[in-house]
């Protein structure tokens, strides 16, 4: 099913609203410490963010795993995004999982903190250069 350009301006605003509100829950929560918990939040705040990128390019995902390859093709590999900025969802991406579901490792205060600027960092980016291509559509 396509989106019309309403719909899909509706679904890029809250999937931007929707990752800001995440790092906001991280922050309330990193007193707590829970360490998988906060890069399982900050995993989402991207997540949401990139995917109101791909929707707002006209990228269609079905999956986390496709939204990974897709935004490391399309904007990562192109230069589009710092490469860092690829490699840092990546790593969102498997911290998550390994927070999530590995039965022998739990993740530290060194795993998680040193990724929390970054990561706002990635949110702003890509949400700024989703807001540019619904712009630069209605032009």
């Amino acid at each position: 099913m396509s989106l019309t350009a309403e719909e899909r301006h509706d679904v890029v605003a809250y999937r931007i609203e929707k990752a800001n509100k995440t790092l906001e829950q991280v922050k309330n929560i990193v007193a707590f410490k829970y360490w998988s918990l906060i890069a399982n939040r900050l995993y989402y705040a991207a997540y949401y963010a990139v995917s109101a990128l791909l929707v707002a390019t006209g990228h269609k995902v079905k999956s986390h795993e496709g939204t990974t390859m897709q935004f490391s093709l399309h904007f990562a590999k192109s230069g589009i995004v710092p490469k860092e900025m690829g490699k840092l969802y990546h790593e969102l991406f498997e911290l998550r999982l390994t927070g999530d579901y590995s039965d022998n490792f739990d993740l530290t205060e060194e795993d998680v903190m040193p990724l929390l600027e970054p990561t706002a960092q990635l949110v702003a980016f890509a949400s700024d250069l989703a807001r540019q291509a619904l712009s630069s559509e209605q032009q």
